[in-house]
């Protein structure tokens, strides 16, 4: 997300929760915490509303929004990089996509590799966004990432600085992403804070 986080919330399950507005202090209490919760904000009072209504992930306004597919990656449990695809309700869709026995808990798939980055992991569930768009004839996609929106997924980046796994992703991505708008399909940009799919933290 583009805007500047000031404050970080975290909660560890069973132990200490707090806000802080030091990155490295909730990086040190969360991190390798299995279960533990922490996501960033631009205010304090917004950081400590979240931990005082749960610490869900899930979607954080009440705006309605268009029916669709929406996508999102994070490392908001601190386990690495998590895909998400939703619809407009924050109702899970990964399993259309890929085997349930791949998903977490959560119904998120949590990628494997330890050196995924999350514009990688953005790029990745677009992919599955636009696959399970096409099953389910929806013509609707929104995302928060803008790199992926508005470039990586229309084969658009600096090859030579990247990792052969994300260009290859990136040329399936902008084939998929072609023949979806062709067919009438769109994929738009919205804020991460309006986002059903969103994972939680993003630095």
């Amino acid at each position: 997300m583009a805007t500047k986080n000031n404050f970080y919330a975290y909660l560890i399950p069973g132990g200490p929760k707090g806000v802080t507005d030091k990155w490295q202090t909730c990086e040190s209490i969360v991190k390798g915490v299995e279960g533990a919760r922490y996501k960033g904000f631009k205010n304090k009072e917004e950081a400590s509303d979240w931990l005082a209504s749960g610490a869900s992930y899930g979607s954080k306004t009440k705006k309605k929004l268009t029916p669709g597919i929406y996508f999102d990656a994070g490392t908001g449990r601190g386990k690495g990089v998590e895909i998400s695809v939703t619809d407009e309700r924050g109702v899970d869709l990964l399993y259309k996509g890929m085997p349930k026995k791949k998903l977490n808990r959560f119904g998120k798939y949590l990628i494997k590799d330890k050196m995924a980055t999350n514009n990688y992991g953005e790029l990745l569930a677009l992919n599955y966004a636009i696959k399970i768009a096409g099953k389910s004839r929806t013509r609707n996609i929104f995302g928060d990432s803008s790199l992926v929106i508005n470039f990586w997924s229309k084969w658009i980046m600096k090859r030579d600085y990247l990792p052969e796994d994300t260009i290859k992703l990136a040329k399936e991505v902008s084939m998929l992403r072609s023949k979806f708008e062709k067919g009438g399909g769109s994929i738009k940009h919205i804020s991460g804070d309006d986002n059903p799919a969103d994972l939680g933290f993003h630095k």
